[in-house]
């Protein structure tokens, strides 16, 4: 399904089940096929998924709208499009960074907030592993190619269900006669590149503003992106997060683990599920 942004951009979705709505923010370059695993777990609420800009089935409309902002605003419209007033929104990396955005200008259209390894702090080391492959097509040629190369290229993680790197490989790439292409616009890496140019903003203030909204972070114990010292600093501030720290996960869980399970099932219990 499709919905117009507001400046005319046709933007991928979809809408299923029903009860509590959940609103699933996707990471930096990935689409809706980024929830696929959690899925079969969630079947009691009403599941929204998008495509962002420039990402999966989504219109291409140029790296200077590639930004949080802008992914922000079409969340907003995704949900005035479906007539939701308030949604519980579960975010993977980028998709958390855009949700702590809108607990911050838009707080009355939020049921709660769940981190997926992500949080005000982002650490260089995750920053330049993402500077390194983003916008960029992979060098193997096909889907499994690409799976025996994941398995053993990207560390931290460990007891990796049967077929999972493979199933990766497909949802995010496209395989061609000229070999494997990325589900996105390569003008992507110039946003990203361009957002991190400079002095980093504190975006402490974004967590803070969740006060009051059930909250979750789910932690990969592995993770370069999201340090066990800042998950620490944000359950200090919120006492109540309901915290998970998944084993064998880098960046990022896929949220079918057990503890992500548990961690989300009690969020969704606080946002009124």
């Amino acid at each position: 399904m499709f919905f117009m942004a507001d400046d005319g951009a046709r933007l991928a979705y979809s809408d299923e089940g029903q009860g509590l709505p959940v609103l699933c923010l996707a990471g930096l370059t990935r689409n809706m096929g980024d929830f696929d695993y959690v899925v079969p777990h969630l079947a009691d609420v009403r599941l929204i998924r998008m495509d962002y800009r420039g990402r999966g089935q989504s219109d291409r409309t140029g790296a200077e709208t590639y930004t949080v902002p802008q992914e922000g605003k079409d969340a907003l419209a995704l949900l005035d499009h479906l007539g939701i007033e308030r949604a519980a929104i579960l975010g993977t990396s980028r998709g958390g960074l855009i949700g702590m955005l809108l607990a911050t200008v838009a707080r009355d259209r939020l049921l709660g907030l769940c981190l997926n390894d992500v949080g005000p702090v982002i650490e260089r080391g995750g920053l330049d592993r993402i500077f390194d492959y983003v916008g960029r097509n992979p060098a193997a040629r096909t889907h499994e190619a690409l799976a025996e190369r994941l398995a053993g290229a990207i560390p931290g993680f460990a007891d990796v269900p049967e077929g999972r790197w493979l199933a990766d490989a497909q949802k995010h790439y496209e395989e061609t006669p000229d070999g494997l292409r990325i589900k996105y616009d390569p003008a992507l890496r110039e946003a990203f590149l361009a957002a991190f140019q400079g002095k980093t903003p504190d975006l402490w203030p974004l967590w803070d503003a969740t006060a009051g909204l059930p909250v979750a972070l789910i932690r990969g114990a592995n993770s370069d992106l999201l340090s066990a010292d800042v998950a620490a600093e944000m359950a200090r501030r919120r006492p109540d997060t309901i915290f998970a720290t998944v084993p064998g996960r880098a960046h990022v869980p896929w949220l079918d683990e057990p503890e992500s399970l548990a961690a989300i099932n009690i969020w969704l219990d606080r946002c009124g599920r």
